[in-house]
């Protein structure tokens, strides 16, 4: 199979991984591990450490690492910033896409290419890889010309995140409920495109969706539940069925576990620091 990153197995090892977010502990010492081609679900009530556990392996400065280790390609990505993350293979597909005012997508994809080649993309293969691309995700032709998720739609920004995925072929992908504001027909035109790059690149897959319709079109191999900042109970795809026909108390009941109380989201992306700090190292 084609790899975007060479041909060595690229492997997540996450231990006894605690983070904080303005002196609250939201993870409490989860363990993970995701081997190079494996899909992965990430389910749980609301505000249980999901999207922290993904921002905090990408790089997010708002999220402290207090205890744990992650590693990926046997590498200690906790001494990394962002940029050196996202260079390393991994890609984060965010639940609230930033705006960037300035930077076209075609400049921030190009940029983002270059800095994982030795030789620069030529301008002809650029272009040809971007128009089949937005042809793909089934977008506007001027896409490539539109300033970053500037004026876009939920669901334009969730599919131009994809485009992103598409172009950049990282080696593990962080997908954070990037079904949510997808139609019907985008949610299949999404799925089918990520099913597409997993295949071409042997790509990892991390996902966090509640959307069972959206999981069947993944097939993920792997289900995790988290509550109250811990992986509770890992199973394969009847677990996730199981969630979505029966909920979680079964859970709660079951593993002896109380969900912390669902509080009410920020809505900012990866964003006001992390993006301009990777814009700045791509030299944008």
């Amino acid at each position: 199979m084609k790899k975007g990153y060479g041909d060595d197995m690229k492997n997540l090892e996450i231990k006894d991984l605690h983070v904080s977010v303005e002196d609250k502990e939201i993870l409490k010492g989860v363990d993970l591990i995701v081997n190079e081609g494996e899909a992965h679900v990430l389910m749980g009530p609301n505000g249980n450490g999901k999207s922290t556990l993904l921002a905090a392996i990408m790089g997010d400065p708002r999220y402290k690492v207090t205890q744990g280790s992650i590693i990926y390609d046997g590498k200690n990505i906790l001494e990394m910033p962002v940029n050196e993350r996202s260079i390393a293979g991994l890609f984060l597909g965010m639940q609230y896409p930033q705006e960037i005012n300035g930077v076209t997508n075609s400049d921030f994809l190009r940029a983002a290419m270059n800095v994982r080649r030795e030789k620069p993309v030529s301008l002809f293969e650029f272009i040809k890889e971007m128009e089949k691309t937005i042809n793909d995700l089934q977008m506007s032709e001027d896409l490539a010309h539109r300033f970053l998720n500037e004026g876009f739609s939920g669901g334009e920004k969730k599919r131009n995140e994809i485009v992103q995925l598409e172009m950049l072929k990282p080696s593990l992908a962080m997908l954070d409920e990037i079904d949510s504001g997808l139609d019907v027909d985008a949610i299949k035109i999404v799925a089918d495109a990520i099913n597409r790059i997993r295949k071409e690149n042997n790509m990892a897959l991390i996902i966090v969706s509640h959307y069972e319709r959206f999981l069947e079109l993944i097939k993920p191999e792997f289900t995790h539940v988290l509550v109250d900042g811990r992986i509770v109970v890992s199973g394969g795809p009847d677990l996730y069925e199981k969630v979505d026909q029966e909920g979680y108390d079964w859970i709660y009941e079951k593993y002896g576990v109380k969900p912390e109380a669902e509080e009410k989201k920020e809505r900012i992306s990866i964003g006001s620091c992390s993006v301009k700090e990777s814009l700045k190292g791509l030299g944008l």
